[in-house]
């Protein structure tokens, strides 16, 4: 699926990466049953063997077994010593942010997404954080933001909507100077097979395995992997203390769907990349951000960090919110919804949907405007995506005539 052309320039894929999503943690001989596939464990607790002496688990909100097997998975996906699982990407957001304390200061790159913002701007600060939002992609701004202050700088890339690419190991070498500052990043776009942030020099990486880690739009959940045993241990407690995990059943549902990561990701890069250019040849689309293009402004660093692109696009339409409006409503195959990362394809309007709570004036300073859409593509055969496409297109503007 993922041929020669797709691929060429960017890193090779991390070795072993299937196998381990498929293998790690998954050991039969972890259950008395011998199980291939690890088995949900609904019980909430654990029968000790005397006060104080259990085997491995003794309450489920600090340990499940089945949390247990998706968690190593993913730690070797990530190339990390330790995971963590929780209820949601905003929970996992909440529990990384408790490592910090009244007065402290949070650079945030400026492009992000929206509930990540909201819960900066109107959550983080009623308990005394300060969070500075910057233009990460420029690495002159984030040095020059760094204060006493300072204690977490987060990031995303590709950021969340307009698909700019940062560059992890530069801004590792910057935060790095600083003593006790750590650099966080949501790798949810993504997907640990296309991008290990820990390795670039990251503390903390996360995602809303809602996405693409799950792949199946039918679970609500959040993962950290880091390296340092410390931060594992204060992470770990955090976990414990607040609570915030997922069920047994989801965490299950998760580990099922790492098994098709690499697979899936790979069709995603290939029917994005070629819709792409499809968007990017047609007259009725203004612009398209994709940093599987050439004409991205950062497809270089793109390949220089990433194993290959992952299927988010974004474009902007010709004309007004009319346009986007129509277009959005016009389309058959893809979903009008948030979210993304599922098998299936989805369009949304930022502007009016995911990053509303944005503030306007930051909304278009940064070019969320009411002709960008936001794409999710699907694993649908592409000609039928074309199709869809030309035909919402047709009917949005219909003004222009396709060039052959």
């Amino acid at each position: 699926m993922e041929n020669a052309e797709n691929s060429r320039g960017f890193l090779p894929p991390f070795k072993h990466f299937a196998t381990q999503a498929i293998h790690v943690g998954q050991e039969p001989e972890q259950w008395t049953s011998k199980a291939v596939v690890p088995p949900i464990s609904l019980s909430t607790t654990f029968k000790q063997q005397a006060p104080g002496e259990h085997c491995g688990f003794e309450y489920s909100r600090c340990g499940n077994p089945t949390r247990d097997c998706l968690e190593k998975a993913v730690a070797a996906l990530d190339g990390a010593k330790y995971c963590l699982a929780f209820a949601s990407g905003l929970a996992a957001t909440l529990n990384i942010v408790h490592l910090l304390k009244a007065g402290d200061t949070i650079i945030c790159t400026d492009d992000v997404y929206g509930g990540t913002n909201r819960y900066f701007r109107s959550v983080a600060s009623e308990f005394g954080l300060k969070t500075v939002f910057v233009d990460c992609t420029k690495l002159e701004c984030l040095k020059a933001a760094i204060t006493a202050e300072t204690k977490l700088v987060w990031i995303e890339t590709p950021t969340n909507p307009l698909m700019k690419v940062i560059d992890i190991q530069g801004c590792a070498d910057i935060v790095h100077k600083h003593k006790g500052v750590l650099l966080a990043v949501d790798n949810t776009f993504m997907s640990a097979y296309f991008q290990r942030p820990l390795s670039l020099g990251a503390d903390i990486c996360m995602y809303s395995a809602t996405k693409y880690m799950n792949g199946h739009s039918d679970v609500v959940m959040g993962l950290v992997s880091v390296n340092d045993s410390d931060l594992y241990e204060r992470l770990k407690l955090l976990q414990y203390s607040l609570g915030a995990v997922p069920s047994p059943f989801d965490a299950y549902l998760c580990n099922r769907g790492l098994k098709t990561l690499s697979i899936r990701m790979k069709q995603h890069f290939h029917n994005a990349l070629m819709i792409a250019r499809y968007l990017e040849s047609d007259p009725r689309v203004e612009k398209v951000l994709f940093p599987g293009l050439t004409s991205h402004p950062q497809y270089e660093l793109m390949k220089r960090q990433s194993t290959g692109c992952p299927g988010m696009i974004s474009f902007y339409i010709k004309g007004n919110l009319e346009h986007a409006t129509t277009f959005l409503k016009r389309l058959k195959l893809f979903t009008l919804a948030e979210s993304l990362g599922g098998y299936e394809s989805l369009a949304e309007h930022p502007a009016i949907m995911t990053h509303a709570a944005v503030p306007k004036a930051e909304r278009e300073a940064l070019g969320i405007s009411d002709t960008l859409i936001r794409m999710s593509i699907g694993l649908e055969d592409c000609e039928d995506l074309l199709e869809d496409l030309d035909q919402a297109l047709k009917a949005a503007v219909p003004a222009y005539k396709v060039r052959n």
